[in-house]
């Protein structure tokens, strides 16, 4: 899997605890003696995939770097309500300032995982895997495709130098998908993949012949997608796209397609339950 890059990691922290501490806690600094040192446990709420310990842990070293921790499920495992994630012994008051910003973290990437984790059993038996997509919040990317992947999914582009992909306002601009992926192929370097994005049979049908290496199906029915896998027959990966629910992924796997992106994983997934108790 995937590793975060620490030095991304502190910058995001960083901007998050500024946020939320500007000069002082008012409550913490006023109330909490200087020297005093607490015990701390994150426990689970729910039942899901956990994501996001070494981003909560870093918080806290941060604060205090004498902080004391143990990382009892580690990122992509799965936990049951009422079992404990991480400990931590330090200072009260960097274990309250930093609670609030490491449970944020932590639940969102945990609440990404366990989703993914959902999606990706869903499709179990099929040629399907589970993608995600561009669809993230802005400067936690890297974080949420992080937690994708611990939840069993894989990362589509991560971001717009990573591969070419006509979608359909690229290929109105250039005047049809023929047209598009002939530029590009004068231009793009041979590690380079062009994906075009189609909304019928007609379209599907002219990319293949232009020799595009991926094709999304963006929007189409199980019933259309399965069509466009027989018409294919191996000559293009393809990406169904659009719409897709829990109620129709196991249908959209069946119709046959190779890759299924979905932008709920990172832009709409629901935090996972996670309390942070002290002693």
């Amino acid at each position: 899997m995937m590793t975060l890059n620490p030095l991304y990691l502190d910058d995001i922290i960083k901007t998050a605890l500024l946020e939320d501490i500007h000069y002082c806690d008012v409550t913490t600094d006023y109330l909490i003696p200087e020297n005093q040192q607490s015990d701390a446990r994150f426990t689970a709420k729910a039942e899901g995939v956990v994501c996001g310990t070494e981003a909560a842990v870093r918080v806290f070293q941060l604060l205090d770097s004498s902080v004391k921790y143990e990382i009892l499920k580690k990122d992509g495992e799965p936990v049951q309500k009422g079992e404990v994630i991480l400990t931590l012994s330090g200072m009260t008051r960097a274990l309250l300032k930093g609670e609030r910003t490491a449970l944020n973290l932590i639940q969102h990437m945990s609440g990404i995982a366990t989703m993914a984790n959902r999606y990706t059993k869903i499709v179990e038996g099929t040629n399907a895997t589970i993608a995600d997509t561009r669809k993230t919040l802005p400067g936690l990317r890297p974080l949420q495709k992080y937690a994708v992947m611990a939840g069993g999914a894989r990362n589509h582009r991560y971001n717009l130098s990573d591969a070419a992909m006509l979608k359909d306002n690229h290929i109105d601009a250039a005047g049809g998908i023929t047209k598009a992926i002939t530029a590009l192929r004068q231009k793009v370097g041979h590690m380079t993949k062009i994906e075009v994005e189609t909304r019928n049979l007609d379209e599907l049908q002219e990319a293949l012949a232009a020799g595009a290496d991926i094709i999304m199906l963006d929007n189409m029915s199980p019933a259309l997608m399965k069509e466009a896998v027989a018409i294919t027959a191996g000559r293009a990966l393809l990406e169904a796209s659009g719409g897709i629910t829990d109620e129709t992924l196991r249908e959209v796997a069946e119709s046959g397609v190779d890759i299924i992106s979905i932008g709920a994983l990172t832009h709409s997934v629901k935090a996972f339950d996670i309390s942070m108790y002290i002693s």
